[in-house]
């Protein structure tokens, strides 16, 4: 399937003043997906991020974006249809389509499509997937199957349970190839499946990080939002993406 770019119009961060590529592409179930694209260095890899539930692509990650591309890396953010309107930020990907959000698992063409885009985009950029939350599971499970085509993935806070369906992250353990970062905030692993899930995914010999003051999915990286410092998160983070980029 080809992808086409059918606007390019450039936005800046409503926090950080970041410029950014705006692009739509049709993904594989033929929904119109949209995003934005923030270039860092041509030789560093593209991360994907996949925002959680309720939230878009520009509400979750503007901070954490910058600070990505402050470090040299590529980056392209989507709006997909598991999310939603937040902090006075639209979903594009949902306001477009004029439903409400899918269930969990049902989001998982968007990030296969997101996967198939950029490889077509940006052919010579390796790719680096990253997931909050529900969207946390699905990167293990497209990692997994499109594994030729990852570098690593990052796996913020990967939900679990009889609403992730045929999308359960446990179930992925062991079958991936590549470098995997599993991160949860401390308050998290008082709950026995989130506990039973993280040494299963020790045991697969990912790397883990435990955020002691973290809130969920990829806001423990934001400080507005722990209400405490993340220095100990981005350490983990940016020395994961350095080794796999290496």
């Amino acid at each position: 399937m080809k992808f086409f770019i059918t606007a390019v119009i450039f936005y800046i961060g409503l926090i950080t003043g970041l410029m950014a590529e705006e692009i739509e592409f049709i993904g594989i179930d033929g929904t119109t997906i949209y995003g934005d694209y923030y270039a860092g260095n041509d030789d560093a890899p593209l991360i994907m991020l996949h925002h959680q539930a309720g939230w878009n692509a520009r509400g979750e990650y503007n901070d954490i974006t910058a600070r990505l591309v402050e470090n040299g890396y590529n980056v392209l953010a989507v709006d997909a249809c598991g999310g939603g309107n937040r902090d006075d930020v639209n979903n594009r990907t949902l306001e477009a389509l004029g439903i409400e959000r899918l269930p969990f698992c049902e989001v998982l063409p968007d990030v296969i499509s997101t996967l198939k885009f950029a490889n077509e985009k940006y052919p010579n950029s390796k790719k680096i997937l990253w997931g909050s939350s529900y969207s946390a599971a699905l990167v293990l499970k497209v990692a997994a199957s499109e594994a030729g085509d990852v570098l690593a993935v990052l796996s913020f806070s990967p939900a679990e349970g009889e609403f992730m369906g045929n999308c359960q992250p446990s179930d992925q353990a062991g079958k991936i190839s590549v470098p995997v970062m599993i991160l949860r905030p401390a308050s998290e692993l008082k709950n026995e499946t989130n506990i039973a899930q993280f040494e299963l995914f020790k045991a697969s010999g990912y790397t883990m990080h435990v955020a002691e003051n973290g809130v969920h999915g990829s806001s423990m990286l934001v400080t507005d939002r722990t209400k405490h410092n993340t220095d100990a998160e981005w350490a983990a983070v940016l020395s994961f993406l350095e080794n796999v980029s290496k």
